[in-house]
């Protein structure tokens, strides 16, 4: 898998690559990870990439012609025939908000061109041109795309085998298949009494089928929550048993009877 990324702060990427636990997914080469600034293509003494906009207003816009070059550059350096060519994608206000499928997509994918953007944003003809999927990470604004890079390889380097020293570590991730898209439940270490508060008395009990049954109520009502939306997709998808409807339903009228 590889991941080309055209920034003008490559800079920031170093410590990212160089820490945590996903470091292993870049060490081993599972995830190849290649910086490009496209002031290297720039013309000129000052290797300009951005202009005012025509029309006026604050702020600059990159410019065309420097990406253009620096991503035929980076075309040339994968070796790409032009029916397998990897995707271009830029980090906008307009994309698909990223969520665990699509990490998963990318996960499993041989990599992509990501495309982080700068200043007021980048010519519209370039994007017109040469941008295959534009990806947000919620209805806010960064000053560029580059934290955004940093989230998507994060979470995909975390996806891959050996990366995590539980190999089942991600598989009851929040959002997860395995959870049926469902918010995790919390979770207890040492000691048994912290400050006056106790773990559940379930978790200590050593019967796995009750702790199981305990995990999957938390879960359940935790989403009903704070994401009621994940519920109504499960609920969609037919993901919840009649146990499931169950729980739900009581908590419901707990919380009702809270009320009164």
């Amino acid at each position: 898998m590889r991941f080309d990324i055209i920034t003008l702060f490559p800079e920031l990427f170093a410590p990212f690559l160089a820490g945590g636990v996903t470091r292993r997914a870049y060490a081993s080469g599972q995830v190849q990870v290649r910086l490009w600034n496209p002031r290297d293509y720039a013309e000129g003494m000052y290797r300009r990439v951005d202009d005012r906009p025509f029309g006026g207003g604050p702020g600059m816009v990159m410019l065309a012609e420097p990406l253009a070059r620096c991503l035929a550059a980076i075309r040339a350096a994968r070796h790409e025939e032009e029916g397998a060519r990897a995707p271009v994608v830029l980090f906008s206000p307009i994309g698909k908000p990223l969520n665990q499928a699509q990490v998963e997509h990318w996960a499993a994918s041989s990599g992509a061109i990501l495309l982080c953007g700068r200043y007021e944003g980048i010519d519209q003809r370039f994007i017109d041109a040469h941008v295959d999927v534009q990806i947000s990470l919620g209805d806010f604004v960064l000053s560029g795309g580059e934290i955004a890079a940093m989230a998507l390889l994060d979470a995909v380097a975390r996806l891959q085998p050996g990366v995590l020293h539980d190999a089942q570590s991600h598989a009851y991730d929040s959002f997860s298949q395995a959870l049926d898209g469902l918010l995790d439940c919390p979770h207890y270490t040492r000691p048994e009494d912290w400050a006056g508060r106790t773990v559940p008395a379930v978790l200590l009990s050593g019967h796995h089928a009750e702790i199981e049954r305990w995990r999957r109520a938390q879960r359940l009502n935790l989403t009903a929550r704070h994401r009621p939306d994940l519920i109504a997709a499960a609920r969609a998808a037919g993901r919840l048993s009649a146990a499931d409807e169950a729980v739900l339903a009581k908590n419901q009228q707990e919380n009702a009877a809270d009320l009164l």
